[in-house]
């Protein structure tokens, strides 16, 4: 319990000196929204390194961006079932990639991150939510490293917690902050950091 409290209390410190400079957001109140796919003023936006993909990379990546954002979407509702779920389809969707469609460039880039964002989506499949959100954080750099790389065929918004881990992030499709990493006990703890798309 104390734990909690000097968690909330520390995410809560900073609030009125960085909800102007870095768009920290702690209250229950929705952020106001804007044109999805305007960059705002302190927000970076984020190219994709490879232009053009072959169109089935670009569904690959699709259904990858889907289904981690099914996982984030699980562990922000406490729900590790549904995590599990889709962190499983992703280790399938990656099963079934057909590498020979990337250049030599891409599959370099790819190689790099597919181990390790596979063996993370497979201890989210079998794990309790603690490990599965201690595996997220790392999943989450992948995912992040995957749609720079590839582009994610939908906006996406690179956030940030500055509580777990010392400071992890991970992506949304939304610019509100719904934490997966706290749920429910600091579910609007972080910042939005990036745009990408």
């Amino acid at each position: 319990m104390v734990i909690a409290a000097v968690a909330v209390v520390s995410c809560n410190s900073n609030n009125s000196a960085k909800d102007n400079s870095t768009g920290m957001n702690h209250d229950s109140m929705p952020m106001p929204m804007k044109d999805n796919t305007m960059a705002d003023d302190n927000v970076k936006m984020v190219a994709t390194t490879f232009a053009s993909v072959d169109p089935a990379v670009s569904t690959f990546m699709k259904s990858m961006v889907a289904d981690y954002l099914a996982v984030k979407n699980a562990l922000a509702n406490e729900n590790e079932t549904e995590a599990a779920a889709a962190s499983g389809k992703m280790v399938d969707v990656m099963k079934g990639f057909d590498k020979s469609l990337l250049s030599a460039d891409q599959k370099k880039v790819y190689d790099d991150i597919e181990a390790d964002l596979k063996e993370h989506a497979e201890h989210i499949s079998k794990n309790k939510i603690e490990h599965q959100r201690e595996h997220f954080a790392m999943m989450s750099k992948d995912m992040y490293d995957m749609v720079k790389a590839f582009g994610a065929g939908m906006t996406l918004y690179h956030d940030h917690c500055p509580m777990y881990n010392e400071g992890s992030m991970w992506l949304s499709e939304s610019k509100d902050i719904k934490n997966p990493y706290y749920g429910d006990k600091m579910m609007t703890c972080g910042s939005v950091e990036e745009m990408m798309k």
